[in-house]
């Protein structure tokens, strides 16, 4: 498995450029609460991953490089298209370095890469124990942690429009309105994640064929289906908590806490790893997205942080 995977990431790394500056540039038109702009860019440029994927990856027979190469070009016409249309409505120079305000930015931006770096090693380290667990188990494991990410990320949607709203009802210091934005949200995103429950947990029992022909492989994924289904609602409060405090500017609170639930998940991840083998791996993701929503509930709940006046 290590050298087609060398090959895709050499590959997928030119794309690194266009990923970030994508990620940038959707931040800003979620400040204009325009998020038609980048929904629009996205199918794009998914459309040209889809036409190109099978091309590259079997008419001209690259592989698993050809996949990376059409995930490259798609992430470069996505940033080019928003890039167009943001010129239309900003001044992309500013008139001095001053106006830049890097240190404003550094500020938030210096903790929610702590955060990220954090919420993205339990799910690497996972990775790479069911890597060691041989190539039937690592296959397994990466359709349903594809099918998991994917289908938990439909409640990002949510989070961000929660995000939008609760941002300007915080600078409004309209403190009811932020509280029902968040309220509503949180309730859709439980309804939601009952309803993706229900469809990844007959969908990916019934319908792995469309990933693989491999009986063993087939089995395996059987065995993490409770998982990928059963966490969905979880993942659904996490993320959107993840929105909500973003948009009450709880940058702090979501990195630190997130180094804390980052640690004990990987504490769990080698335990349990050790104990159980695959289940072990995704009872510990379990765990992981657990504590991440129980942290988000914590800090609402308890009214602290920017949410204190809700102890009012």
């Amino acid at each position: 498995m290590l050298k087609p995977a060398y090959h895709y990431l050499a590959l997928r790394s030119l794309g690194a450029p266009a990923v970030l500056f994508s990620l940038a540039i959707q931040g800003v038109f979620r400040g204009f609460k325009d998020t038609k702009t980048p929904l629009y860019a996205t199918v794009a440029g998914d459309v040209v991953n889809v036409i190109l994927d099978p091309l590259l990856i079997f008419t001209c027979n690259l592989g698993v490089s050809g996949a990376a190469i059409a995930h490259v070009l798609s992430q470069y016409l996505i940033s080019l298209i928003m890039l167009v249309k943001l010129i239309q409505q900003v001044n992309l120079l500013p008139l001095s370095i001053k106006s830049l305000q890097f240190s404003r930015f550094l500020r938030s931006g210096s903790l929610l890469l702590f955060r990220v770096i954090a919420a993205t090693i339990p799910v690497t380290l996972a990775a790479s124990l069911a890597t060691r667990l041989g190539a039937t188990t690592m296959a397994a494991f990466q359709i349903c942690l594809q099918v998991w990410l994917t289908s938990s990320l439909l409640s990002d949607g949510l989070a961000v429009a929660g995000q939008a709203i609760i941002a300007s009802s915080f600078a409004e210091k309209n403190y009811e309105k932020a509280t029902a934005a968040a309220t509503r949200v949180l309730q859709m995103g439980f309804v939601l994640g009952l309803g993706v429950t229900l469809l990844i947990g007959l969908g990916l029992q019934f319908g792995s064929g469309v990933f693989t022909k491999d009986i063993n492989v087939k089995h395996i994924i059987t065995m993490g289906v409770p998982f990928v289904a059963g966490t969905q609602t979880i993942n659904s409060i996490a993320f959107i908590f993840d929105g909500v405090n973003f948009g009450a500017h709880d940058f702090a609170y979501s990195a630190y806490s997130m180094i804390l639930v980052s640690v004990a998940s990987i504490g769990s991840l080698f335990g349990l790893n050790i104990v159980a083998g695959f289940v072990g791996i995704w009872f510990a993701l379990s765990i992981f997205m657990g504590l991440r929503a129980i942290t988000g509930v914590w800090r609402m709940g308890t009214g602290t942080g920017p949410w204190s006046f809700l102890r009012k």
